[in-house]
């Protein structure tokens, strides 16, 4: 018997995919699914990158298999291991999370896998479609009995289990893979735990890399996936339509972004059918007549009907998360990042206005906003602003971050930066209030430190929510703009989020964006309310 496995375990290497074609093919004829080989969405990668991402490994050496792109002689140096797939609701990621772990239990002999949910119920989705593919012909001779509730093993020595939602389950785990489903879901205790579980190794004649996996849908801000992206390598052209070419590398050290929508799986729509009168024309744009998916057309123009254009755009199209918990719901890049035209924002110091008074003048000067920070980041912003009060046009210019300095060494940095870029010198700086809180050793508050470098500070104490209201009506009218540079506060102004757990907190969570949107609140407040120094009215009673 032990004979007979050891022949049957040699005739499943010879099977085994050497380049992304054979891989391709192995899934159709063995598993019965023919995975889309071309993105259909624009910027988005077919599931297909996914599938063979997730199966080719690489040695200690970084020379690739495939590296998951292409045929034999890609290279990957230094390339992480991980990868995050954000796919659309029935885009077939948990299915295919279920096939990529199939075909590691086949072709690497004794490798480890688990597979955690945003809930055991999720976690059960996939372990359902895994154990549907392992009663395929040719699969079920190869299991080492059948499977139970909660794991399966191949003859090989390979296995897969699911784990629970809870840190008690994902604690003390060591395996080569972890796959997660559904991250938006998870506890993000459990999460952190999660990322410690993986070691890499040598299955059979493969090298095999601990690695990460999620795969969710993102309709969270501020939620994990969206974080996770954010940390991602976007660089996901050369996937577009998994090519063939052997000279590729890839030079990353962040987890590979794997995104599709339904454009991407949808199948292919009837020539006779008309496209004009087709709900999803403007998006589909009669791609789905050369589509290859499996969505149906029928079940997506019903979705579409039933859906707000906000739920079908995070969780069908996969632009961005669902605003309902965004601070700043009506910030859309696409018309408030932009480039001005103004001289005084773009030109040389040397062409500027010579003095603060001149520029003010002229009805156009330099602003700033600054919040506080040492274990958090300090950020400062720098702003353009044309016209007086709540009609004027503010445009911000640059920004600053950095964390684990005195003030005294950002406010050096700050000088630096602004001298290298031309910056105007500022009529005002708007700060924290809490700012004016005077240190035990020195007796020195920030604000002091900021007068003695010659900056004149504005502080006005005011609700984060008036600040907020201030800064949404400048977004709707159009007297907000931002410089295409700013790019973390871009990114902060869409995370900023409130606390989806409690709808009826108005205080936005701090977890990070809050740093960059602070700095632009108290710019605002300040410029709409003064310089803040207290008026003195005297009655006299008659």
């Amino acid at each position: 018997r032990s004979l007979a496995l050891r022949r049957r375990v040699r005739e499943l290497e010879s099977l085994r995919p050497r380049a992304v074609d054979e891989l391709h093919r192995f899934v159709r004829v063995a598993l019965g699914l023919n995975v889309p080989r071309r993105a259909m969405s624009q910027g988005g990668t077919p599931p297909m990158a996914y599938l063979a991402w997730a199966f080719f490994e690489s040695d200690a050496l970084g020379t690739a298999q495939t590296a998951g792109v292409a045929n034999e002689g890609a290279q990957v140096d230094a390339a992480s291991p991980d990868c995050v797939v954000w796919a659309n609701r029935g885009g077939g990621k948990t299915l295919l999370g279920a096939v990529a772990t199939l075909l590691d239990l086949l072709f690497k002999p004794g490798v480890q896998v688990r597979i955690l949910g945003g809930s055991l119920e999720q976690s059960a989705r996939m372990y359902e479609h895994l154990v549907a593919l392992c009663q395929r012909p040719g699969v079920r001779g190869l299991l080492a009995g059948e499977p139970t509730r909660r794991g399966v093993g191949l003859i090989n020595g390979s296995r897969a289990a699911i784990l629970a939602q809870s840190q008690r389950s994902v604690r003390g785990v060591r395996v080569h893979k972890l796959r997660c489903d559904e991250v938006e879901a998870f506890d993000p205790q459990v999460w952190e735990a999660a990322q410690l579980v993986t070691r890499s190794g040598r299955c059979g004649n493969t090298p095999v890399r601990g690695s990460v996996e999620a795969l969710s849908t993102m309709h969270r801000v501020g939620g994990i996936m969206s974080k996770l992206i954010a940390d991602c390598d976007s660089k996901t052209a050369y996937l577009q339509d998994v090519p063939d070419s052997n000279d590729l590398r890839i030079i990353t050290k962040k987890p590979r972004l794997f995104r599709w929508n339904y454009l991407d799986v949808m199948e292919r729509c009837p020539q006779e059918r008309p496209c004009e009168s087709c709900v999803l024309w403007a998006e589909c744009g009669g791609r789905a007549k050369h589509a290859a998916g499996f969505m149906r057309i029928d079940d997506l123009i019903a979705q579409w009907r039933r859906t707000s254009r906000d739920t079908w755009q995070a969780e069908m199209l996969c632009l961005r998360p669902r605003r309902s918990d965004s601070v700043y719901p009506g910030f859309d890049p696409d018309r408030h990042v932009r480039v001005i035209a103004w001289p005084e924002a773009e030109a040389g110091a040397s062409e500027r206005p010579a003095s603060v008074e001149a520029a003010v003048r002229e009805s156009v000067m330099w602003v700033g906003g600054m919040d506080f920070g040492l274990r958090s980041p300090l950020v400062m912003l720098w702003a353009v602003v044309r016209g007086r009060g709540e009609s004027a046009q503010v445009h911000v210019v640059d920004e600053y971050a950095q964390r684990g300095r005195t003030l005294e060494q950002h406010l050096a940095q700050i000088q630096a930066q602004a001298e290298a870029r031309g910056h105007g010198p500022l009529a005002w700086l708007g700060v924290d209030v809490a700012g004016r809180a005077r240190n035990s050793h020195s007796g020195l508050s920030d604000i002091d430190v900021l007068r003695r470098h010659g900056y004149r500070v504005r502080s006005i104490r005011s609700a984060v929510a008036q600040g907020v209201q201030r800064i949404r009506r400048r977004l709707d009218h159009g007297t907000l703009t931002i410089s295409p540079r700013c790019v973390e506060l871009i990114e902060a102004m869409q995370r900023y989020h409130f606390n989806a757990d409690q709808p009826h907190q108005d205080e936005p969570v701090k977890d990070g964006p809050d740093h960059w949107c602070d700095a632009l609140r108290y710019l605002i407040i300040n410029l709409e309310l003064g310089s803040g120094s207290v008026q003195v009215r005297r009655y006299v009673e008659v």
